[in-house]
């Protein structure tokens, strides 16, 4: 007798918190950016400022003893829920509370698509880390993950193609999209590419790469984002938790009156 695979209790809580406050900021820690300790404190005050969880990892950096600690000290600092960001096959740890286990469906390399995917599941299996089966999609301008992962991106200017790639992956069995301009893009995918894949899918669409200020997190929950990352706008206060906090309060605040602005 089979039976289908039960939801973990991390992507529950994700269902849940939607359905209560229908837009939601999960803040990106890219560990070698920096220490361990600097990021409980800022998880903490992620926290206190309305912030729904914490997403570690990106770099090849991002792996070992200081993807660990960097963990363990978010969640001593804060109850987020603490979810990995992989940006390669050994950004594992058990220490986790899930993991996004993506698949690069743009990729013009079947390592990104499939391979490592298979190098990582009997791992991720043994450790027992709830998986949140991902559709990971790359935007122009793409940046670093777009020339490592060997992105075909998707052009700004042609959103039924991110619409038709995003159907695509929730027929696949993906229960998260993500759209991903790149880690320090300039702005996020454009409000009428977020608008036409929210309105093709049917899971929660993820909105990263560029969400770094309060007037983007409003054009990008008005367009129907779910979710956003939030990482290189705060690491760009470096390590000032005030200038931290301050910008957090304003994409907190852009997304509350996106949210109230849509039809």
């Amino acid at each position: 007798m089979f039976s289908l695979p039960l939801i973990g209790k991390t992507y529950q809580k994700i269902l849940q918190d939607l359905e209560s406050q229908k837009a939601l900021a999960f803040l990106v820690i890219d560990p070698p950016n920096q220490t361990p300790e600097v990021t409980g404190k800022v998880c903490k005050v992620a926290q206190e400022v309305g912030f729904n969880a914490i997403a570690i990892g990106g770099s090849v950096g991002a792996q070992g003893e200081l993807l660990d600690q960097t963990i363990l000290q978010a969640k001593e600092n804060c109850s987020l829920p603490v979810v990995l960001f992989p940006g390669n096959i050994a950004s594992v740890s058990k220490h986790a509370d899930a993991i996004y286990f993506m698949s690069l469906l743009n990729s013009l390399d079947p390592y990104y698509i499939s391979g490592a995917q298979i190098a990582s599941a009997m791992p991720i299996k043994k450790i027992g880390l709830e998986t949140i089966p991902t559709s990971y999609i790359v935007v122009d301008p793409g940046r670093a993950v777009g020339w490592v992962g060997r992105a075909q991106l998707i052009p700004r200017n042609i959103p039924y193609l991110a619409a038709a790639t995003a159907l695509a992956g929730q027929k696949m069995g993906s229960q998260l999209i993500i759209l991903e301009s790149g880690g320090g893009a300039p702005s996020p995918a454009p409000p009428e590419m977020i608008s036409i894949v929210k309105k093709t899918i049917d899971v929660p669409l993820l909105v990263a790469g560029g969400v770094g200020t309060e007037q983007f997190a409003f054009e990008t929950m008005k367009a129907g984002a779910d979710i956003i990352h939030v990482g290189a706008a705060i690491e760009r206060s470096n390590c000032d938790l005030s200038k931290a906090r301050k910008a957090m309060e304003g994409i907190v605040k852009g997304m509350k009156k996106g949210v109230q602005a849509r039809k």
